[in-house]
């Protein structure tokens, strides 16, 4: 059954990404099953990869990386090993990381204190990766972060 969710397990997928933080009391209540038949359910599409994890979701501007951007890569050498994730992935201030089709290879979304902060840390993915960037500064958000609609 690849690719698709019973009901009651879409159910609970949907209230927990409405709010991870959902008691196994609660979500039993809201999906109709009991405690432990939920309790149950959960560590099952936690085994499945359905539910890959429980996260924060942080404000930015609270804790001092008010700045946000999108950066293209483009690789300088087309020849060179696909490899820029393993380059990049100790660089903090990247968020997530996106394959792409189209005339970049990868866009990244970065959180940074200020645009100092954005300048080094374009100098640094330059570096690590020996890519060109193209980068689009966030003005504002107006949503992000949403889960998927089952």
């Amino acid at each position: 059954m690849t690719g698709s969710l019973e009901p009651l397990d879409q159910a609970i997928v949907g209230e927990l990404a409405a709010d991870g933080r959902r008691s196994f009391t609660d979500l039993a209540e809201r999906v109709g099953l009991s405690v432990s038949a939920v309790h149950q359910r959960v560590r099952r599409l936690e085994q499945r990869g359905v539910i890959l994890g429980y996260t924060a979701r942080l404000d930015g501007e609270q804790i001092g990386l008010p700045l946000t951007a999108l950066i293209s890569l483009t690789p300088n050498d087309p020849a060179a090993p696909d490899d820029y994730p393993q380059r990049l992935e100790h660089i903090k201030e990247i968020e997530s990381c996106y394959s792409v089709a189209g005339d970049e290879s990868y866009i990244l979304l970065v959180r940074v204190a200020s645009p100092l902060g954005l300048e080094d840390l374009l100098r640094r993915i330059r570096e690590s990766a020996k890519v060109s960037t193209r980068t689009t500064v966030v003005l504002s958000t107006p949503f992000e972060g949403r889960s998927p609609t089952l």
